[in-house]
């Protein structure tokens, strides 16, 4: 199955018209023409099953015949706060993934040792986009703006909280602390680490402090084993 996604479909959308980007990939690729079924998502849950009026490469326009409304596919909120790494394609990679396997929210972290300050929430988006349409999910997670370690970790909680680190202290292993069907909040650090000071910061505003594994991990890899811990944990 072919998904579209549009997020201002509503219950109560009767029509609608592709932009030219997406009317072109309808008619001139996937070669569709006038009563042909378009699927289109809003990413909220909702699934609009459509048929196309008129199949115009710039202004493809389709009704809707059907909207189903499905649950989330999983029985708990995941939060990723993460570091962007220094190159793109990385942390690219990282939202795709995630969006894959399932995830909810999505804060990037400025860090006292990050090397990139700088993100183009729009790109990041569309990477978030691409792969919720191809793996057919119809919730699509939330990407924040970028905000200082100091500001995320002011800010108010809910459920479990871990900062996955690499320093000699005193650790729990993810897959032992997490819990299953509870809101839970991860920090994942920059390639150099958090900081000594970011992470007593973080203990005082009740993360614990956990461990990936033995091994070293890259900022993106770390980011995707503590999101498939989570979805085990929870299966």
């Amino acid at each position: 199955m072919q998904l579209f996604y549009n997020s201002e479909l509503t219950a109560t959308s009767q029509q609608f018209t592709f932009d030219k980007t997406e009317s072109r990939h309808i008619v001139r690729v996937l070669r569709k023409k006038e009563n042909d079924k378009i699927f289109i998502t809003n990413g909220k849950g909702k699934l609009f099953t459509s048929e196309i009026l008129i199949a115009n490469d710039k202004k493809c326009l389709v009704k809707i015949i059907t909207t189903e409304a499905f649950k989330k596919p999983w029985n708990y909120y995941l939060h990723i706060a993460i570091a962007p790494t220094k190159l793109n394609d990385r942390f690219e990679w990282f939202l795709e993934k995630a969006t894959e396997i399932g995830i909810d929210e999505i804060t990037p972290i400025i860090c006292e040792h990050s090397e990139r300050k700088v993100v183009k929430p729009e790109r990041l988006e569309k990477i978030i986009q691409s792969a919720a349409k191809q793996s057919l999910k119809y919730h699509f997670p939330k990407l924040n703006e970028p905000v200082t370690f100091n500001q995320f970790i002011n800010s108010n909680f809910d459920g479990q909280l871990f900062i996955a680190h690499c320093e000699e202290t005193a650790k729990k292993s993810l897959k032992t602390a997490l819990k299953p069907k509870l809101d839970t909040t991860i920090l994942i650090g920059p390639e150099g680490d958090f900081s000594i000071k970011e992470i007593m910061q973080s203990l005082v505003h009740n993360f614990i402090p956990v461990s990936l594994g033995e091994s070293r991990l890259r900022t993106e890899t770390a980011g995707i084993v503590a999101v498939h811990s989570v979805a085990f944990t929870n299966e």
